[in-house]
């Protein structure tokens, strides 16, 4: 998306720098994208935070060991999601050249968004030609971010020795490792992990994405705080619990379950009130498409009931979504994002 160098003449690596965690895959395309070799670094906090790079030494030290330990190609395609990213759909034109639409986009840009243009980097994604009560219009999602942000990222990578060939939202790559084209009506999507990312998509591409702090990482910290676990352990409990199960069928300490319940309980109101201001603030928007679903991803599939009860909060079937990964494969939630960053485009 922001930069491209090349084709995809060599593998590249889809790279999400979540603040909970490291993701890298490399995928093969056959139809559907299917991750065959991925990794997954857990994040110490404080490295990331709310998407940011905080500490980059550390941030290079952990890329550095990711990719050495498990020998992945050292070119990748970096995904960005934070709070601070602008993205607003514009109806232009009509122009087809692209261009003409280039320019009339950055002319039209300053006056949509609250950025200083000298300050920011800009891209777009044209949506295709829409009817209006103006008569045609070429539709595109213009998104903005702040180029200081950006270039601390950029500078983490490359310092571990990697190649960084492309840059895209992280919410691109989550819609084109889970979008199946033909389904009609916009689709609510909703990565769940150290951040709580979300996009609204068609079949024409990404029409909205909103990050915000929050996700998995405010329960597993309650728990550590609370109960005085470990990270490592803290996640297993959440897992093990979950929000299907009947408390007095789950092994363990009886006082323990109780609080990961409840811990779980509170995180996804918190969660789905999140997702739904995101959603409301979308559907405000002139152009906003109806939206009736929803599909959940990141390492909240794992968390058995954690979709069912999300979904009763949304009033809306949220679905799981993955891409395909080796059998077993433990990490395979934080991979999808990253999987669509390793493409270009949706299969």
């Amino acid at each position: 998306m922001f930069k491209n160098r090349r084709r995809q003449e060599k593998t590249i690596v889809g790279l999400e720098m979540d603040p909970s965690h490291l993701a890298a895959a490399q995928v093969a395309v056959n139809g559907r994208i299917a991750v065959t070799k991925g990794a997954v670094a857990t994040l110490r906090p404080g490295i990331l935070r709310d998407g940011e790079v905080v500490d980059p030494v550390a941030l290079t030290e952990a890329l550095r060991s990711l990719f050495a330990e498990h020998e992945l190609p050292t070119q990748v395609r970096l995904g960005i999601a934070n709070q601070r990213i602008v993205v607003r759909t514009l109806d232009v034109g009509p122009v087809t050249d692209p261009k003409a639409l280039e320019a009339l986009v950055r002319a039209e840009a300053p006056n949509h968004l609250p950025v200083p243009m000298d300050e920011a980097v800009l891209d777009f994604q044209p949506l295709g030609e829409v009817d209006t009560p103006a008569g045609p219009r070429t539709r595109v999602v213009i998104v903005a971010l702040r180029r200081d942000m950006v270039d601390r990222m950029i500078a983490a990578t490359r310092e571990a020795g990697l190649d960084v060939v492309g840059i895209d939202l992280s919410a691109f790559g989550m819609v084109r490792a889970l979008h199946a084209p033909g389904t009609g009506s916009a689709v609510l999507y909703v990565n769940l992990a150290g951040l709580i990312n979300v996009a609204v998509a068609n079949d024409t591409g990404c029409l909205f994405t909103r990050a915000a702090s929050g996700g998995l990482e405010p329960m597993v910290q309650s728990l550590i705080e609370r109960r005085g676990l470990t990270a490592e352990h803290a996640r297993g409990w959440v897992q093990h619990v979950g929000l299907a199960t009947p408390l007095d069928e789950i092994e363990g300490d009886a006082e323990l379950v109780a609080v990961v319940r409840q811990t779980l309980e509170e995180g996804v109101h918190t969660v789905a009130d999140t997702v739904r201001n995101s959603l409301n603030f979308y559907r405000m928007q002139e152009n906003a498409e109806s939206v009736d679903r929803a599909v959940l991803t990141g390492p909240a599939v794992a968390i058995p009931g954690f979709a069912a009860r999300l979904s009763e909060q949304l009033q809306m079937p949220v679905e799981t979504g993955l891409v395909a990964v080796r059998e077993g494969d433990a990490d395979m939630g934080r991979l999808t994002v990253a999987a669509g960053l390793a493409v270009d485009e949706t299969p």
